[in-house]
């Protein structure tokens, strides 16, 4: 789209300002009166493509001798910023939105001589109107034009011209205008020097535009786009993008320190934690209540065991938080578990309006004060919440996504906070949590208070050669007849797709008369086959590291085969044991390591299984041993 661009004169400086409807500047600056004693005002171009005139605006600087500047200053002033625009980005033909017209839309005079029309002023207070409208409801968001105008649709009486309400909104300082591409940066490096151009980046996603493709939109011939986040819309160098303006955000930390652990609304006793539990809920309670820091967003990790009961720990925070009228976000990965979560979350929070979000939700546009989406939906948010919980920090596709990372860090209020929930944290959290670098709590313990399963470490051959041969390795088959025989439900993780049709064939022939099954992440049937192995009507079940979380099936050990693949990392070794030992009935659970070689990542892995329990042990949070 193109944009009208324009200079003006206030108190000691000049500003650069792009418009969206030149009308509405015209009457704010030099009819309806801003309040503000205008000096000069000067437009420089009514049609420049939004990309450039974006750039202008964020690459502005005062010159020595502006106040003294005509017409031919100007249109030089403009035509060499272009210059470095075009070096800068590799854009084609990038003055030509004023090729052609420098004396005729360039510069038109001082104060209102050769002004365009201001905004009709008998239209005015109803502009103002559906500028606070359209504030409000763009409020902690960021959207594309687009996404502006069907969240828009969705009200009950939209702006009639809502690009005039915006730029009004924009003028009072409650609405950010931009392109959806970040400008490139000014660099004194040429092309024929032979530095490559640096690819100009997604506002709404943080990743490199590297694509282009001629645009009738803005007349470029390379207008670039961003692919990482097209599903969401495209966000391209001419889109407009259209972004809340926090301002005077609530400071957090109006409780005393003390009071933090007595949250309103019953306080922790409420919610039946554990005492494992309770003592994390109560760490992050103090945390959130410290008084901000000043150098961005908390950050809090709460590193749970698998089973622990991570979602029951997050109701005190939300509590905390909603109590005070801020609003909050869970976001998880996956959206299954967003659909687990929601029905959960009304139930704990009856009286809270919530937004439950994910791909293809009919609930995107609605406003509340307690969001649960995933993470891929954080896109569309700036600074929208005081609290940010990010579930499962450490699972597909949020971890080594920087994408989804960027979009979770711009949903969070500057003075807000994180809270990261995790059984396995990445290494690099990890390391600042032993530092003390980053706040946290560990729930080293699962409900039930018995010790996790300590994984056995069993030499065989690989599968592969297993499937080749047609053979079961003795070791395995008698591990796997002991589960069998204290009637376990049998978890079997391999790691190759390809694997699991022939490996579940020798299994059958292995153990006949067992109901044995294999699934992965292309079958079907794996939602039916989870619950019938959930139901006990399957008794061993072949799969991948889709089902390493969120699925807790009673009474179930667990076979990781070739446990020294690349593919089998500490953390997911971590936690497909995780999903041995976790009921009521049956605590303790079998966990086997199979492979021919012994890895880093399993002795990791068994070691930070043992470290929990002593961790749970050391501080009683364990069932005392039984005297029979």
């Amino acid at each position: 789209m193109k944009v009208a661009l324009y200079v003006c004169r206030v108190g000691e400086g000049w500003s650069m300002i792009l418009s969206l409807d030149i009308r509405v500047d015209v009457a704010w600056w030099l009819k309806e009166g801003s309040g503000r004693n205008v000096l000069r005002w000067l437009l420089l171009d009514k049609a420049l493509p939004l990309s450039q005139a974006s750039w202008l605006v964020e690459h502005y600087e005062m010159e020595r001798g502006m106040d003294q500047w005509g017409q031919r200053e100007w249109q030089s002033y403009l035509a060499r910023k272009l210059d470095m625009y075009e070096l800068a980005s590799g854009e084609t033909e990038a003055r030509k939105g004023i090729a052609g017209k420098a004396g005729s839309s360039a510069v038109r005079g001082a104060l209102v001589g050769g002004m365009p029309e201001p905004y009709p002023a008998g239209q005015w207070a109803q502009l103002e109107r559906d500028a606070a409208l359209l504030a409000e409801r763009i409020s902690g968001r960021q959207l594309l034009a687009a996404e502006a105008e069907a969240l828009l649709a969705d009200t009950a009486q939209p702006p009639k011209e809502w690009r005039a309400a915006a730029q009004l909104a924009r003028l009072h300082g409650r609405l950010g205008i931009t392109a959806a591409l970040e400008g490139p940066a000014t660099r004194r490096r040429h092309a024929w020097l032979g530095r490559a151009r640096s690819a100009p980046r997604c506002h709404r996603c943080g990743s490199e535009a590297r694509q282009r493709v001629p645009c009738a939109a803005c007349g470029l011939a390379a207008c670039a786009y961003c692919e990482a986040c097209l599903a969401l819309g495209r966000s391209r160098a001419c889109a407009l993008l259209l972004r809340s303006a926090v301002h005077g955000a609530v400071p957090r930390g109006e409780a005393p320190r003390g009071t933090a652990l007595a949250p309103t609304g019953g306080g922790l006793a409420r919610w039946g934690l554990s005492a494992a539990q309770s003592a994390a809920a109560a760490a992050a309670l103090a945390f959130l209540a410290r008084p901000p820091a000043g150098d961005g967003p908390g950050r809090f990790l709460l590193w749970a065991v698998t089973g622990a009961g991570k979602t029951e720990m997050i109701f005190p925070l939300l509590q905390h938080t909603l109590d005070r009228g801020r609003r909050a976000l869970v976001a998880t990965p996956r959206r299954d578990v967003v659909l687990e979560l929601a029905p959960r979350l009304a139930k704990a929070f009856p009286d809270t309006s919530i937004a439950t979000l994910y791909g293809g939700s009919d609930e995107r546009w609605k406003d509340a004060q307690l969001t649960l989406a995933t993470t891929h939906q954080l896109m569309r948010f700036y600074q929208g919440f005081d609290l940010v919980i990010i579930d499962e920090l450490d699972a597909f596709p949020y971890h080594n996504d920087p994408m989804l990372a960027h979009a979770a860090a711009s949903s969070c209020k500057p003075d807000g906070n994180f809270v990261y929930l995790s059984a396995t944290p990445p290494a690099r959290l990890q390391r600042e949590a032993a530092r003390g670098k980053l706040n946290h709590a560990k729930v080293p313990v699962r409900f039930h208070r018995h010790p996790l399963p300590v994984p056995r470490l069993v030499k065989m051959v690989t599968v592969a050669e297993c499937i080749k041969k047609r053979n079961f390795p003795s070791a395995l088959r008698t591990n796997i007849q002991i589960s069998l025989k204290r009637d376990a439900q049998v978890f079997v993780f391999v790691t190759r797709i390809a694997q699991i049709e022939a490996f579940v064939n020798l299994m059958r022939r292995t153990f006949p008369g067992i109901h044995i099954e294999g699934t992965s992440s292309q079958d079907p049937d794996r939602a039916s086959k989870v619950t019938a192995f959930r139901e006990r009507k399957i008794r061993l079940l072949v799969t991948t590291t889709i089902l390493e979380r969120g699925v807790t099936i009673p009474r179930s050990d667990v076979f990781i085969l070739d446990a020294d693949n690349s593919l089998f990392d500490e953390a997911s070794l971590v936690q497909m044991a995780g999903r041995a030992g976790r009921s009521m009935d049956d605590p303790a659970g079998r966990v086997v390591f199979a492979s021919s070689n012994r890895t880093r990542s399993q002795v990791k892995a068994v070691a930070q299984i043992r470290k929990m329990n002593t961790i749970a042990r050391r501080k009683g949070y364990l069932h005392p041993p039984s005297k029979t």
